[in-house]
């Protein structure tokens, strides 16, 4: 199924945000991404702003408008990690964290949702971690960052459920991109010990459950956590 709808992903110039775009192109979506350097993949818009940055959002959000036409579906899913246990952790370790993750996320959805409540259609999807209701040590920040997504989608799903919107939280485990390639190898065979599925998701299994949630298949589906992470965090 192919559809005209607007998708805008922050964050799309690499990893999984980059496979996220691939994979709405793919299915006929008009597609923009966000990015402070870089490029999006090819067939989609790619616009400067830092999530950080209302005014810059802002200034994203009516250049995609122009193009593309009203966002319809908005996945959140510019992140960082500043690793540091706890004892060692500086307040800016922890305020810069949460304020991209966390804070960025909102200021995109609210920025959003004007356009969607108009439309009496919107799909938010905030892409979290499994670390967000797994726990990670070293990663506080981090981990209370992506676990503060879940309240974010059911408190917004509370609000704008009655208006065809539906906001839900996709929660991947260990994937396979150049953050993760950077670690050591035993770390990594370590890690992959851990999850039952024995590898990492390529980025494109956490890219095609994001572009299932945009869909009209998906919405009957608010507020929910949807693991791909190979069993990592079950039950959690």
């Amino acid at each position: 199924m192919s559809t005209s709808r607007t998708v805008l992903i922050t964050g799309g110039n690499r990893g999984i945000g980059y496979a996220i775009a691939q994979e709405f192109v793919a299915s006929g979506y008009r597609v923009a991404v966000t990015a402070r350097s870089g490029e999006g993949p090819e067939g989609c818009l790619t616009v400067r702003a830092d999530v950080t940055d209302v005014a810059a959002l802002d200034a994203a959000f009516t250049e995609v408008e122009q193009k593309l036409g009203p966002v319809e579906v908005v996945v959140a899913n510019a992140g960082i990690t500043r690793d540091m246990l706890l004892l060692r952790m500086s307040e800016d370790d922890f305020d810069t964290v949460v304020d991209t993750n966390l804070g960025g996320a909102f200021r995109v959805v609210k920025r959003a949702s004007k356009g969607m409540m108009k439309a009496r259609f919107g799909r938010i999807i905030l892409v979290s971690s499994v670390v967000g209701l797994f726990g990670g040590a070293g990663q506080v920040n981090y981990s209370s960052s992506k676990a503060g997504l879940v309240g974010m989608a059911r408190s917004i799903t509370r609000e704008l459920g009655s208006r065809g919107i539906t906001a839900n939280v996709v929660a991947p485990g260990f994937v396979e991109t150049d953050m993760t390639a950077e670690l050591p190898e035993a770390t990594q065979a370590e890690y992959r010990k851990s999850i039952p599925a024995g590898r990492f998701a390529s980025p494109s299994e956490v890219a095609k459950v994001i572009v299932w949630l945009a869909g009209d298949d998906a919405a009957y589906i608010s507020g929910a956590v949807i693991p791909v992470d190979g069993g990592l965090g079950m039950g959690h």
